[in-house]
């Protein structure tokens, strides 16, 4: 099959994290849109792109392409469509379809063309719960067919059977980190670490652990999949970085189910998690490097007249006892940043997360 072209969806205002860590994975990046980085490619790429890749929240192949009018031209153009090159009989499919700017303007209508060329053409069984999702896109009554190739979002590496209150997920925390221009030769501390989020992405990339090492994809049940080939790309053997990764929190059971994610993750060896409160915290022995930090907000944890205390104490032990470190500090509310009293540069784009808007608090080295 010639190349054609892959969407890595991502949370709105991470893109140009995910560009730049796409270019830098060698994939050819061809631009951007709302939500989404394209490049083109081919199958053995798509399956590069799920196990490697950390900021995306799925990977998506597109399939095919044709202009339709009216259901009538849709339905006999979906009819058409080779849907056996990419796709198997045997495994259960579910379709979802979109609309904008066309004379096609009922999405149900048009996903219910879909699933009936593929159930009488192709003898497809449909499911709610299937695990390969084709989705349709009309705009300007240009019929776009893809297939996700991830199935779970990629945020679920595997490892985090611990999660705290409001945690942070895994693709966020990458482009985050890259934003924050995190090498993996410098330490990383989260002293408010919950699940531990940070420091296990942080002790992944300087490993050279590849995100999706232990998990399925939704690619693995389509026909498009070659076992042999996938079991080439093999990774490379994970490097003992040079340095720790350290987080703290001043709840116990944080404490104890970030040990575990870092046990599970197979990285425990790099990372050290310990109990403190934000008045007790220190810089660990070493060079200064990033602090990584996502303080409760006031919107689902914690009320927020009581947290300018809490950014304000974070900001005082930071000042005080992080000389020559960086931060980077998540919040949704730009208040709560500034009473940390900390020499941050002008702030990121916002990003969508679980239907807040949070943002990037950078700063140079203290």
């Amino acid at each position: 099959m010639d190349p054609f072209e892959i969407l890595l969806s991502t949370a709105p205002g991470q893109e140009p994290a995910l560009a730049a860590e796409a270019a830098e994975a060698g994939f050819a990046v061809t631009g951007t849109i709302p939500g989404g980085v394209t490049f083109t490619g081919g199958w053995i790429d798509v399956w590069r792109a799920n196990l490697t890749l950390r900021i995306p929240t799925h990977v998506l192949a597109r399939i095919g392409s044709f202009r339709a009018m009216h259901l009538a031209q849709l339905d006999k153009r979906a009819r058409k469509f080779e849907w056996g090159t990419v796709l198997r009989r045997d495994v259960p499919l579910k379709v979802e379809a979109t609309t904008r700017a066309s004379r096609i303007y009922h999405a149900g209508a048009a996903r219910q063309r879909i699933e009936t060329a593929l159930v009488e053409e192709f003898g497809a069984t449909l499911a709610p719960d299937a695990p390969v999702i084709v989705k349709l896109r009309i705009e300007d009554d240009l019929c776009t067919l893809s297939v996700d190739t991830s199935g779970d979002s990629m945020h679920k590496r595997g490892f985090k059977e611990y999660v705290g209150k409001a945690p942070l997920r895994e693709t966020l925390a990458a482009g985050f980190l890259r934003d924050c221009g995190f090498q993996p030769d410098q330490p990383l501390y989260d002293p408010m670490c919950g699940s531990g989020t940070f420091v296990l992405e942080a002790a992944e990339i300087a490993a050279g652990l590849w995100s999706g090492r232990a998990r399925s994809f939704a690619f693995q049940q389509m026909a498009t999949f070659d076992p042999v080939a996938y079991g080439a790309l093999m990774a490379p053997p994970p490097h003992a970085p040079s340095l720790r990764f350290f987080g703290s929190d001043r709840d116990d059971g944080a404490v104890r189910g970030a040990n575990a994610n870092a046990a599970r993750a197979s990285v425990s060896t790099w990372c050290r998690f310990t109990r403190a409160t934000i008045s007790d915290v220190a810089p660990p022995d070493g060079p200064p490097g990033l602090v990584m930090v996502n303080p409760p907000y006031g919107t689902r944890i914690g009320e927020r007249k009581l947290l300018f205390a809490l950014y304000g104490s974070l900001g005082t032990t930071l000042k005080t006892r992080f000389r020559g470190w960086r931060v980077g500090l998540v919040t949704s509310d730009a208040g709560l940043a500034k009473a940390t009293g900390l020499p941050f540069l002008p702030p990121g784009a916002p990003v969508s997360h679980g239907g807040l808007s949070i943002t990037l608090w950078r700063t140079d080295p203290l």
